[in-house]
């Protein structure tokens, strides 16, 4: 074999002027010839071969493929062909050890190694998206991992391509590990603290792609749109995006409105603020026109049998029921209204915890508080459910005798003066 490329070197270079016949010229040819070769390879697999497995894509519906396709995986893999036969070419010529060839021999590996790490980044870039086109890709996000098994592959691959250049074994350079090491923790500290708060977030389920979230240290109050290594990307509600790093998450609070979202019902907690000098006990004459409320009917039946039934127990004069006695109030009568509304409310969840309690009362007088789940989460929907609510509340409160409690304005003010 050695003798018939010996044999064919040699007449190639007989073509050459009798000046230039010398062994470099030999040497010369020899390099020219593999890589006129490697590049006519080349060409076929860019210009026909590539083009053979897109056309392969067109015809086939497996989604695997047509992945592999996009993130350039069987383009990357056969760029190692040509570079192979430069490798490999040059081996054909053990005479041929000038520092040129060497040189040349150590490119060639050094380039291999490299297209083998990008080969390995477009493997993993594919498990990636064939993993989001799963029915459940947001159960568990991988993408951290995805970028953290590509930044150990391009360390070892300069680690490779370094001793590759150098002609040197890489254990000769990874006997200063603890160097290295210090090094890399100090450029790649942020990623470092990055990948375990990634892990823990992902393991403990915290955030998820598509989770709502709000995290006011940074401004952020919508939807999580990508979880990387380094990063998390936050899409706010008014379109804005914030970027957060990753390990920020352990270090500051953050809402995760998840809970909410698959309960099927957000939560409304508002109160009303009634003016305490209208609170009071209701007249005969309140309650028998309160009473044809079809809400409060059912109340104030049961309420009134349990009070006159107390009442004659443990009452001898009449007269002193108000203060010894029991009666029906306008602020607990209101309560009771606004349960069996919300109870009938078309949007109210059933399902959920629902109740109307009094909080402590303040300078603005006595918050009664509305908590209850609508049937949906919608944004849009939740605010008009709510606004509806409190609109009927607010209107409906005078019929109880209650007052709405507000600051004084310049309306106020003008009534005053104009008595």
């Amino acid at each position: 074999m050695y003798v018939l490329q010996n044999q064919l070197l040699e007449n190639l270079v007989g073509f050459l002027p009798r000046e230039m016949q010398t062994p470099y010229a030999q040497e010369g040819i020899a390099l020219a010839v593999i890589f006129l070769i490697s590049g006519v390879i080349h060409l076929i697999i860019r210009y026909w071969i590539i083009k053979l497995l897109h056309k392969l894509d067109e015809k086939t519906t497996t989604e695997w493929y047509a992945v592999i396709l996009k993130h350039k995986l069987p383009q990357r893999a056969l760029f190692i062909v040509p570079l192979q036969i430069i490798y490999n070419g040059l081996g054909l010529f053990p005479e041929m050890h000038s520092m040129l060839t060497e040189f040349v021999i150590r490119i060639a590996a050094a380039t291999m190694i490299l297209v083998g790490a990008r080969v390995f980044d477009a493997f993993l870039s594919s498990v990636h998206t064939l993993y989001l086109m799963r029915p459940q890709e947001n159960k568990t996000p991988i993408k951290s991992y995805i970028q953290l098994g590509k930044v150990v592959i391009y360390v070892l691959a300069g680690f490779f391509i370094i001793s590759s250049l150098a002609d040197k074994s890489p254990w000769f350079f990874l006997s200063g590990i603890g160097a290295i090491m210090a090094i890399i923790l100090l450029l790649f500290r942020d990623t470092l603290l990055s990948l375990v708060a990634s892990v823990q977030l992902t393991n403990n389920d915290l955030i998820r792609v598509g989770d709502w979230i709000e995290m006011p240290n940074f401004g952020a109050d919508g939807d999580v749109i990508d979880i990387a290594l380094n990063t998390v990307r936050v899409q706010n509600w008014d379109k804005t995006i914030t970027v957060i790093p990753t390990h920020k998450f352990l270090d500051h609070s953050f809402r995760n409105w998840r809970g909410m979202q698959e309960s099927g019902g957000r939560r409304i907690m508002r109160s009303l603020n009634i003016d305490i000098s209208s609170i009071r006990f209701l007249s005969w004459k309140e309650i028998e026109r309160l009473k044809t409320s079809q809400l409060l009917q059912d109340y104030i039946s049961k309420k009134m049998d349990d009070v006159n039934m107390y009442n004659t127990k443990h009452l001898k004069d009449s007269r002193s029921t108000l203060t010894n006695g029991r009666w029906l109030t306008n602020i607990g009568t209101f309560r009771a209204y606004i349960i069996e509304y919300l109870k009938k409310h078309p949007r109210s969840n059933k399902n959920l915890l629902m109740l109307v309690r009094q909080l402590e009362p303040t300078e603005r007088g006595l918050p009664l508080q509305v908590y209850l789940f609508t049937d949906t989460i919608a944004w849009a929907e939740y605010e008009a459910i709510q606004a509806d609510i409190f609109d009927h509340l607010i209107a409906v409160a005078p019929e109880f005798g209650l007052r709405i409690f507000q600051q004084p304005s310049g309306y106020d003010f003008q009534r005053l003066t104009e008595k």
